[in-house]
């Protein structure tokens, strides 16, 4: 069986600097297909979707809620000539109703051991029009090696350098912050991967560099423990979201590689201003995630958030906007008091206000969303911040002898996609 999996491209975050990671949803996707099924991946944020190829299957994987109308139109095309069209992914399990309108089938929840029984009614024209294990977690230990080899790896690199794998040791989330999906997505019970299986998975990645994709590293302090300890040989430098803010772990971590961590950052507090000194102690980088619009939140408030951001030298800002996203709490609370200003999901892209703020215009915040990070970079631009980053984890690899220089294929056989 021939499958076409394509990613859909989608508007990015004004003034971020645009880099694109190997994507993790589909290669965990192809992990989970019997041998017999062969896979052509297509990412196109950065390669061009061929309507005319033969395959028996095409098979649109969505994270992103904002990728959710092209992902539409490239469903209309395929259908239009007539092959069968399947959708998966975060966005599909939130607009599950929405996207069924545009579909063969969709596919909600976890896919190990699961999606066997769609490829054997697709084979016998029996394909249902919903395959629903939204409240079935699959056994973790069926969770194995991603299948990475479906990347075309040469593009996924930033003016020459490596961008970072993907890979993620524990599914489920205890802490259910307002803004987050993933109560509703993988469940609020902490799920680790056996630590022996997340070993053997970092091994076999090629790259020096990864993320750890695990909403955080804050939910089990001795499984922290036992991970990093077992990390630390691979000499792997890695990135993730926050770990938990302990002695011993975050030496750990340092030591198991920790290059950067993505740091909420909601207030200037003594909590905040502490945590990022001890990440910069330990030689842990920090990325602040600053959510903007928030409704505590004036414009006297953000703009002495960002001056706490430089007083306490974040390496990296990211800033986005306040973005309600569906079965989330704080779409629940906007919808209730009918605050919800567009549903145009093009527009869910954290960096545009498609609600009304409390404290003042959906104008004035989007004027200090750029406020924020024109102010923020002011001394050189996102892209320079980052470029320091990469160059602390570049020195460390050249001390560890683990730096290995970025090699392209003779030629790169894409074409760039059309700009979202």
């Amino acid at each position: 069986m021939k499958m076409e999996l394509i990613y859909p491209r989608w508007p990015k975050l004004e003034r971020q600097t645009e880099f694109h990671l190997p994507p993790h949803g589909p290669v965990v996707f192809a992990a989970a297909m019997p041998p017999e099924v062969d896979i052509s991946f297509v990412d196109e944020n950065l390669q061009t979707v061929n309507f005319d190829v033969s395959c028996d299957l095409v098979v649109l994987s969505t994270m992103l809620t904002c990728q959710l109308p092209r992902a539409f139109e490239i469903a209309a095309e395929f259908r239009a000539r007539g092959k069968k069209v399947i959708f998966g992914g975060i966005s599909t399990m939130l607009h599950a109703e929405e996207v069924m309108q545009h579909a063969d089938a969709v596919f909600l929840g976890e896919v190990e051991g699961r999606f066997g029984q769609v490829l054997e009614d697709l084979e016998k024209g029996q394909l249902k029009p919903v395959y629903n294990y939204m409240n079935n977690h699959p056994d973790i230990r069926l969770v194995g090696t991603a299948k990475r080899d479906i990347l075309q790896r040469e593009l996924y690199n930033y003016r020459g350098v490596q961008m970072l794998d993907l890979v993620h040791a524990s599914r489920g989330c205890k802490f259910d912050c307002f803004p987050c999906c993933t109560g509703f997505l993988g469940g609020k019970q902490f799920r680790p991967r056996p630590i022996d299986m997340v070993i053997e998975e970092m091994e076999a990645i090629q790259n020096n560099r990864m993320f750890i994709v695990d909403n955080s590293l804050a939910q089990d302090r001795q499984w922290l423990i036992d991970l990093f300890t077992e990390m630390a040989p691979l000499k792997k430098k890695w990135v993730s979201h926050p770990i938990l803010d302990d002695d011993e772990v975050l030496k750990l971590a340092a030591d198991a590689g920790a290059w950067y961590v993505y740091q909420a950052v909601f207030d200037t507090s003594d909590v905040i201003r502490n945590r990022i000194k001890r990440l910069k102690d330990h030689g842990i980088g920090v990325e602040g995630t600053i959510i903007l619009g928030t409704d505590d939140q004036d414009e006297d408030k953000i703009k002495r958030l960002v001056d706490f951001l430089l007083e306490v030298e974040l390496d990296v800002a990211e800033f986005t906007i306040l973005t309600p996203f569906m079965q989330s709490p704080i779409r629940a609370q906007l919808e209730k008091e009918q605050r919800i200003l567009s549903n145009n999901w093009a527009d869910y892209n954290a960096g545009k206000v498609v609600f009304q703020p409390k404290q003042m215009t959906p104008e004035k915040l989007q004027e200090l969303f750029y406020y924020a990070w024109d102010t923020f970079n002011a001394d050189g631009g996102h892209a320079l911040k980052m470029g320091k980053l990469f160059e602390k984890v570049i020195r460390r690899e050249i001390e560890d002898g683990t730096y290995r220089r970025f090699e392209p294929r003779k030629k790169r056989q894409f074409k760039r996609a059309t700009p979202a």
